[in-house]
């Protein structure tokens, strides 16, 4: 039995030696070498859009870029309904950033979003992203010839929750129209397959030009856009909604639509719960408006091109994050005092 022992206690004792003592203290040679840093990996979740829209090529190109190039930095890119989904996400902290557009913002906030009066205080706005314009779309032979023409008609306004569906749902109320036609919550790439095979009569998109579910329908079928912006007018639409701006979508943006066509257009915002930590924001903002981070996102999706430091808090009504203000202001931009009210 003593044999035993002491040959099993053998390689203990080497072992001890070779850690530097009975006790297992480190040798002197141990000692002197730093401690390795602990590797924190810092997980964020980005809620974009429907499958073809314009906010999931963003939101998937802006977390694939980040995560590979900020270190520490994982962020994994979901798909959403679009704009108020993402709201509700963010502000309840399900998700850490998305994309929502200015309107949705400013009325969640205080409380005006349509039928929900809950106020959605813990969105702040990290930057502009694009401007998003309203297109109506419409087959060429179809009959319908201006916004009024659609009373009694099946209209794809979007995905349930979506932004669109919400801007699509205020524009027709506004022009009286909203109760008099049948409203269909569909993606845009369903509505486009749907217009072509004369499943719906229109289709609504919110979002940058050129948009690829409307560069379906116009390969399949000839279209055509409707100006949203005379009855608008008429109606006070753009009185009532300050924060939409009226545009031109140019002639030729789409095959055979080769006439400019009066639309408006809100402001896709990247935004961020304010549960999130500021320094994350930061070095978020700081890569993608890089001079490498913009270039690689106009690969992602020419609409891009309207990102810029410039630009940065471009139709921003509501309170910035603190990382972002820190960013912004850093590179040489003035918050108003609507952006800086935290």
């Amino acid at each position: 039995m003593n044999g035993r022992r002491t040959v099993a206690a053998l390689p203990l004792a080497l072992i001890l030696f070779a850690c530097g003592g009975p006790a297992g203290e480190p040798t002197e040679e141990a000692a002197a070498e730093p401690a390795a840093a602990p590797t924190a990996t810092t997980r964020v979740a980005f809620s974009g859009g429907p499958e073809g829209g314009t906010f999931q090529y963003f939101s998937n190109g802006m977390a694939t870029r980040l995560s590979k190039t900020v270190p520490g930095l994982e962020v994994s890119n979901t798909a959403s309904a679009g704009s108020l989904e993402n709201l509700r996400r963010v502000n309840s902290g399900e998700v850490d950033f998305g994309i929502v557009y200015s309107g949705d913002t400013y009325l969640g906030r205080n409380g005006k979003l349509t039928q929900d009066d809950r106020k959605y205080e813990n969105v702040h706005a990290m930057a502009f992203l694009y401007g998003a314009p309203a297109h109506l779309v419409v087959l060429a032979d179809g009959g319908i010839s201006k916004v009024a023409d659609l009373a009694g008609k099946r209209v794809a306004v979007g995905g349930a929750g979506s932004g669109a569906a919400s801007a699509a749902q205020r524009y027709f109320t506004s022009v009286g129209l909203w109760d008099q036609m049948n409203p269909e919550f569909l993606g845009y790439s369903k509505a486009a397959a749907a217009l072509g095979d004369k499943l719906i009569d229109a289709f609504w998109v919110f979002a940058g030009y050129p948009n690829s579910s409307v560069i379906q329908a116009a390969a399949s079928n000839e279209i055509k856009l409707l100006d949203l912006v005379a009855e608008g007018e008429a109606a006070g639409f753009f009185d009532e909604y300050p924060f939409y701006t009226r545009l031109t979508i140019p002639a030729g943006t789409y095959g055979g639509v080769d006439n400019d066509v009066a639309s408006f257009q809100d402001s896709a915002l990247w935004v961020a719960g304010q549960h999130l930590a500021a320094d994350t924001v930061y070095s978020a903002l700081s890569d993608i408006y890089s001079e490498e981070g913009l270039a690689y996102m106009v690969k992602v999706k020419s609409t891009a091109k309207s990102m810029s430091i410039a630009s940065g808090l471009d139709g921003i009504v509501t309170p910035v994050h603190a990382g972002a203000e820190r960013f912004w202001s850093e590179n040489g931009l003035q918050l108003t005092l609507e952006q800086s009210a935290r």
